[in-house]
């Protein structure tokens, strides 16, 4: 299967995925050293934050799912998707403000609740919207995007950090993470009108 047969609503979960993970990418290597020399904070700090994001993200996932199984059309998973990748975004604007550990810890748990919804709604319109016959294609595709975003942004971010300090890498981090939401409200009809 050539890129240009992959259906559009599949293109665009791609496309927004790549833009928003590759914005992650950014802050990743580098939120540890943040935390640790803009806040004085220790590997403790470090460790609770990363433990509040995925705490928050893994008990609020499945109940997520649930209801987005129970509630019929696309509508809900559609919402859930873009309001949660939306304050994912926003988050690493919030670094910018941290003054202490305790606000890290809020946007961590913001940032939970947020990719606990946008990732239910992703993989659910994902799975209904995967070209059939070709359904490992997709995966793999996203997969393999997501990884070079990250591969390349990593590398970007420590160049970022080492010359101009947190400011640029967060602020662009946002900025990614925002065209992700903007590719997702490109397929709003197209998601919008199909029914269960």
């Amino acid at each position: 299967m050539h890129l240009k047969e992959i259906n559009k609503i599949i293109k665009y979960l791609i496309l927004s995925d790549l833009t928003f993970w590759t914005g992650w990418g950014l802050v990743t290597p580098i939120f540890a050293i943040f935390i640790t020399e803009q806040l004085s904070g220790t590997a403790l700090t470090v460790g609770i934050a990363v433990a509040v994001y995925w705490i928050t993200k893994a008990i609020l996932q499945y109940p997520f799912g649930l209801f987005l199984d129970h509630c019929k059309g696309d509508n809900d998973d559609y919402f859930f998707l873009v309001w949660g990748t939306s304050i994912a975004s926003l988050v690493p604007l919030g670094y910018l403000f941290a003054t202490t550990e305790w606000y890290i810890y809020i946007l961590q748990f913001f940032y939970g609740i947020g990719m606990a919804a946008s990732i239910t709604g992703w993989r659910a319109i994902f799975t209904r919207n995967i070209d059939k016959g070709h359904e490992a294609a997709d995966w793999s595709l996203d997969d393999t995007i997501i990884g070079l975003g990250n591969g390349l942004s990593g590398l970007i971010s420590g160049f970022l950090v080492y010359k101009f300090g947190f400011i640029p890498s967060f602020l662009a981090a946002s900025a990614l993470g925002i065209i992700g939401v903007i590719f997702l409200l490109c397929l709003r009809k197209d998601i919008l009108r199909w029914k269960k």
